[in-house]
C-alpha cells in the first residue's frame, strides 16, 4: 500500500505515531477478516452485504490514511 510513500510509513510505525499506527493496523485487520470471509464459499455467499460493507469502511480508512501521509510529508 503506497509504495511511494514507503519510508514515510516506516518512520511513522518506527516513530510510534499513535494515529498512524492505529489506521493503519486497522485497516490490515479488516484485510485479513475480509480475505478470511472471500474465502470462505458459506460466508461469502451469505454474508456478501457484509463484506461489502467491510470494503467500504477499508476504502474510507486507505483515504484517511493517504491524506494523513501527504500531512506528513510536506
Amino acid at each position: 500500500m503506497f509504495p511511494e510513500h514507503r519510508d514515510l510509513i516506516t518512520k511513522l510505525k518506527t516513530e510510534n505515531d499513535l494515529h498512524f499506527v492505529k489506521l493503519f493496523d486497522e485497516h490490515n485487520e479488516l484485510d485479513t477478516e475480509i480475505t478470511n470471509l472471500e474465502n470462505d464459499p458459506v460466508a461469502s455467499a451469505s454474508r456478501a452485504d457484509e463484506i461489502e460493507t467491510l470494503k467500504r469502511k477499508k476504502l474510507a480508512l486507505k483515504d484517511e490514511l493517504y491524506q494523513y501521509l501527504l500531512t506528513k510529508a510536506q
